[in-house]
């Protein structure tokens, strides 16, 4: 089963960014090949359910990351293999007679040129072959553990009389015609499939490679994944990967605290505290390394955040409605039983503090019984937080403090224990000078007499 999530967590989150700038994926699309930043986007799109696939993607990229093993191919080779690849019409078929007249021949259907291009995409094909083979038999005998399945499965494909026969011509040794004939049968008709899905082997190495390095650049952390049935989260030091001087914090969300409730002041960190959390969440499912000093978590079924919902003006929504749609979505996949990690960045923000303060409170209370997923739920009203302290045993109230240094609001951005009644927004207004500013203009408008 897929990783359930939808295209307003990937925007809260800025996993692609505005046209591919500045997002987390491009943190990570550093791949050699077009092939492997293809299936790295794939990655990004479709994270993993599955604790045993999750827990071997990521063992397999540690691996390599200990190894510190480099991509043992140049880009260029692919796109000759790639367009030799690409041309599958027959009339192009490489002849096994040599002599004059039939090259002349053959000429009128594929010039000297294209004649060429087959010739060097068999030549370019049989060198990859050659050194995947080294490179495998290369790694350490630990090391296919981890990679067991995808190694097994090169080395299988590689003894296939397809590519064996080109395995044991002499590296360097200059192919004959019926041998040039025989290999372009062989790659690009009869064998076809066979050879995409090599290379398609290979662009994940790429893939693992590629993160592996990342992970030591941006000194990332590997997460442990934990069986389903655990519904744990336990987080030390996570901070946002695109920050310069992000600030870390630690937390923990269990079955008997699944439900974290999060308060502080405008411009406190609250969204971006959120954001840290997700993402980590987000690509560790990926089985990708994350901005943190440890982390351990328990196997999902996908995830839902919001934090930046817009209006919907094709359909004649208010923001408040859109919310309310969006928990009704959320509401219909919890009540069939996944597990899911649902996060709400100032839940109901769109209507009145009245209603805002019921709504929150009976949407908690309802989240709260759902022991079987996870949530985050922030929000300024305070009198939400003490209503529901009374009524839930298992929601863990934390907040991010504001200090003041004379009329300076100063964040600290580090998580504490409990509620905060911090309300900070008179004074930025105030320090600001936009009620002088607007208080001289009326009084210039008087002096003007209108």
């Amino acid at each position: 089963m897929s990783f359930l999530t939808d295209q307003q967590t990937i925007n809260d989150l800025n996993i692609f960014g505005k046209q591919g700038a500045d997002s987390i994926y491009q943190i990570f699309n550093r791949t050699t090949t077009r092939g492997g930043a293809a299936i790295l986007e794939e990655m990004f799109r479709s994270p993993l359910s599955n604790y045993a696939q999750i827990t071997e993607r990521s063992e397999t990229i540690q691996y390599f990351a200990k190894a510190g093993l480099q991509f043992p191919f140049p880009a260029h080779q692919f796109d000759t293999v790639e367009s030799y690849l690409r041309n599958v019409d027959h009339r192009t078929k490489l002849s096994a007679q040599d002599d004059s007249v039939v090259r002349k021949l053959s000429n009128i259907v594929m010039p000297d040129g294209d004649t060429s291009s087959m010739h060097n995409g068999v030549t370019v094909l049989l060198v990859l072959m050659k050194n995947l083979t080294q490179f495998l038999t290369g790694l350490e005998p630990h090391a296919l553990n981890s990679y067991s399945s995808e190694g097994t499965e090169i080395l299988s494909l590689l003894n296939n009389p397809a590519f064996s026969h080109g395995l044991a011509t002499k590296s360097g040794k200059k192919l004959s015609a019926a041998e040039f004939a025989e290999f372009d049968e062989f790659f690009r008709f009869r064998f076809r499939d066979m050879v995409i899905k090599l290379l398609t082997y290979i662009y994940k190495l790429d893939v693992y490679i590629t993160v592996a390095k990342v992970a030591a650049d941006q000194g990332f952390v590997f997460p442990k994944a934990m069986p389903e049935d655990r519904n744990e989260v336990r987080l030390e030091g996570v901070y946002h990967p695109q920050l310069e001087k992000a600030v870390p914090n630690s937390i923990s969300i269990t079955a008997d605290s699944n439900v974290i409730f999060l308060t502080g002041a405008n411009m406190a960190g609250k969204s971006t505290f959120m954001k840290s959390l997700s993402i980590a969440l987000y690509m560790a499912h990926m089985g990708f390394p994350v901005a943190a000093k440890q982390m351990q978590f328990s196997v999902l079924d996908g995830m839902f955040t919001t934090i930046n919902l817009p209006d919907n003006l094709g359909m004649g929504a208010s923001h408040f409605y859109v919310e309310v749609l969006r928990i009704k979505k959320i509401a219909l996949e919890l009540k069939q039983g996944k597990n899911l990690f649902v996060l709400f960045d100032e839940m109901f923000r769109g209507t009145n503090v009245k209603d805002a303060c019921e709504a929150t409170i009976a949407f908690t209370e309802a989240f709260a019984a759902k022991r079987n997923s996870q949530f985050v739920i922030s929000t300024h009203i305070i009198e939400a937080g003490e209503v529901l302290k009374k009524k839930c045993g298992n929601i863990n109230f934390v907040y991010l403090p504001t200090l003041m240094d004379g009329n300076q609001p100063v964040y600290t951005y580090s998580l504490k224990q409990g509620l905060t009644a911090d309300r900070h927004g008179m004074v930025i207004v105030k320090n600001e000078g936009i009620l002088e500013i607007l208080k001289s203009g009326l009084e210039r408008m008087s002096n003007r007499g209108l």
